[in-house]
């Protein structure tokens, strides 16, 4: 079985959002951060985790990436009952057998976009559209034969036939975190 994981290829996260998610994390994408708010109206490091975040679940913390590891069923139980706990403390679960339940389903579905090669990372653009909120997932995957400053590309769109309108360029993104 494959879940994903939080991953800080440099410092940017901790400069784009509000609470960093810390590496290693269990990740999963995290809509559910927003459905008490109106997306529309979010600015600032709020509007970059909309935007592009997937949440660690233990710090509920943000990541602009996260990458898809090997894990043992004892991880992913342990990851839905740490997801439970924070739907309870944090989103007004009422009870630990719900958020339970919610919980799988997050996991689960954390585990649907873990398709892919062990090391593969995975990016997310989240879109507010017609009162729904809409994810689409990316893998990068390690570039042969470009400049030595890109250590990934854009491999493939998983799950969208059409181009999203949100480009992530890493090689920017790192330039900014460091001032270089």
């Amino acid at each position: 079985m494959k879940l994903l994981r939080t991953i800080r290829l440099d410092p940017s996260d901790t400069l784009v959002f509000e609470r960093a998610a810390e590496p290693g994390e269990w990740a999963v994408p995290g809509a559910f951060m927003f459905s008490h708010q109106d997306v529309q109206s979010l600015e600032g490091k709020q509007r970059a985790a909309f935007r592009s975040g997937f949440v660690g679940i233990e710090t509920l913390g943000w990541s602009t990436l996260a990458q898809v590891v090997e894990a043992a069923d004892a991880d992913r139980v342990r990851a839905i009952e740490i997801l439970a706990r924070q739907l309870v403390a944090h989103f007004g679960a009422p009870d630990l057998m719900a958020a339970k339940a919610a919980a799988e389903e997050e996991i689960a579905f954390a585990a649907s976009l873990s398709d892919h090669p062990n090391g593969m990372l995975v990016a997310l653009s989240r879109q507010h559209d017609n009162g729904s909120i809409r994810e689409t997932f990316r893998t990068l995957t390690p570039a042969v034969g470009l400049a030595p400053a890109r250590a990934y590309a854009f491999l493939e769109v998983a799950g969208e036939e059409e181009e999203a309108t949100d480009q992530i360029d890493l090689r920017t993104l790192g330039k900014e975190a460091t001032g270089g």
